[in-house]
């Protein structure tokens, strides 16, 4: 646990869906040991920090950590959190795949929260943070029944959808690598140092790798029958394309 900026009773602004009074908390992790130090947290940080300034806010705690995002009950610092958040606090992260990547636990818990009045705000992922879930159910509220008992599926779907997505990504980035390292044994007949065209496979890995640090470089070269600096030339080519 790292001590941010000390700000109590920060006052939301309309990104947080109006003036409720609470703490707010920014939260990171990893899940590789091989990737501990300051570098691993850089894009998160750095995502963090941008939107504390561009929406006029302080965080009182910064958490983070590295462990797996399977479940929550093996994460110190995350139990840490919880055990401070009280009604009106919000946890803002980059994007959701850093509050979990287990799509049934991750629904549970991000609805224990949700009725607890904690804010859940994910920079990458805003159509499921708590502001936006909230005013679909609000509007639910006002329906008749059958419209009311749709519109509350659907927003289960969403979210259950997109936790869904990210527990896929990852179990297809592991088939990938073991198809790959297959596949490494057999001669590709590729010239040292030659790059071939970029293919939508490696460039989606490397997209991963890029906001995944649990995904390791060996893991790619081996996947896809490459070196380290032809691999670095492939991130850099892929980093420019998304203006990194």
């Amino acid at each position: 646990m790292v001590y941010y900026k000390h700000q109590l009773n920060v006052r939301y602004n309309d990104t947080f869906g109006g003036a409720t009074m609470g703490n707010i908390y920014s939260y990171m992790r990893i899940s590789t040991k091989e990737q501990l130090g300051k570098q691993s947290y850089s894009r998160q940080a750095a995502a963090l920090e941008k939107y504390a300034k561009e929406n006029g806010i302080e965080y009182l705690l910064q958490f983070k950590e590295d462990v797996s995002g399977k479940n929550f009950t093996d994460r110190r610092e995350w139990n840490k959190l919880e055990k401070l958040l009280r009604p009106g606090d919000a946890i803002i992260f980059k994007d959701i795949s850093r509050f979990t990547r287990e799509a049934e636990n991750g629904y549970k818990k991000y609805m224990e929260l949700l009725d607890n009045g904690i804010e859940l705000i994910f920079i990458d992922n805003q159509t499921v943070s708590t502001p936006y879930i909230k005013q679909l159910l609000n509007v639910a509220q006002k329906q008749n029944l059958v419209a009311k008992t749709s519109l509350e599926s659907t927003v289960k779907l969403l979210l259950i959808v997109e936790l869904d997505r990210v527990e896929q990504e990852r179990l297809t980035f592991i088939k990938r690598v073991k198809d790959g390292i297959a596949a490494s044994e057999k001669s590709s007949g590729r010239k040292p140092g030659q790059l071939d065209k970029l293919s939508p496979e490696l460039e989606a890995d490397i997209k991963a790798f890029l906001k995944d640090r649990s995904i390791k470089m060996i893991d790619l070269m081996k996947a896809h029958d490459i070196s380290r600096n032809t691999l670095k030339k492939y991130i850099s080519i892929v980093q420019e394309s998304e203006g990194v």
